[in-house]
């Protein structure tokens, strides 16, 4: 496959953040409704499997992951299009040993990493065909030679949106220096391979803030293949430590 060249690598499609990213009000509330991250420990199994001394974390979020490899002596490099979100993520422990970066993979230091990682839902919000494969490239033009990339992706033979769909996830938490925050999910639209659904949080003051998300679905092969057309090689498939049976774990080699 021909490398591109830096004027090909500038032009990307970046996903906008979704508004409980972005929306500051609604970033405060994340990482109380997200609860344990449970899958995260799994990601820095596979580092430590693969020798990984530099992390980069695309999508970091409020930086949940990033704080926890930093913690550990990784050299970490935190990238997210929600300054909100990353706002919160430099209040956290470690946060002063990684290195933040407001955008998307584009906006990444050209520094060159052991190992790339998307966790959670990130694989997911690239839309198109074209968001997708350039974050692949640009990851990639980021990676250490012999470097990978890890990302988890829910499994379309899981048909998650169909419990979304039964179930509104509703519940109440203590958000500190808030109060009790309501959340309610609905599912918009079910048109294959996208799923869109909203979120919506009731403040104690009674302000109700909705954030809309849409998921990309796609299948194994789609992503071998994507893979694949941007030069990583498939090492592994695994199943998601936090979630047996319902999503896949890529590890590929650039």
């Amino acid at each position: 496959m021909r490398a591109r060249d830096d004027s090909e690598l500038s032009m990307v499609e970046t996903p906008a953040a979704d508004a409980i990213f972005a929306d500051p009000r609604l970033a405060q509330l994340y990482d109380v409704f997200d609860g344990p991250r449970n899958d995260l420990a799994s990601y820095l199994d596979i580092a430590t499997e693969l020798r990984a001394r530099s992390i980069l974390d695309i999508g970091c979020g409020t930086g949940s992951f990033a704080v926890l490899a930093a913690s550990q002596g990784l050299a970490v490099t935190a990238v997210d299009p929600a300054a909100a979100s990353l706002a919160i993520a430099r209040t956290k422990t470690h946060a002063d040993r990684v290195t933040w970066q407001h955008g998307g993979v584009d906006s990444a230091p050209a520094s060159p990493v052991d190992l790339a990682v998307m966790t959670g839902n990130v694989a997911q919000v690239f839309l198109t065909d074209r968001s997708w494969a350039d974050a692949l490239q640009q990851v990639r033009a980021r990676l250490n030679p012999g470097g990978h990339l890890v990302f988890e992706t829910r499994r379309t033979s899981d048909r998650a949106w169909e419990r979304w769909s039964e179930d509104p996830d509703e519940s109440t938490m203590q958000v500190p220096g808030i109060g009790a925050v309501h959340h309610r999910r609905e599912m918009l639209s079910v048109d294959l391979p996208l799923v869109s659904f909203r979120h919506s949080y009731r403040f104690p003051d009674g302000d109700v803030l909705e954030s809309d998300s849409t998921l990309r679905f796609r299948t194994d092969a789609e992503n071998r293949a994507s893979l694949a057309d941007a030069g990583f090689a498939v090492v592994d498939v695994r199943d998601a430590a936090d979630r047996p049976g319902a999503e896949f774990v890529y590890i590929a080699r650039g």
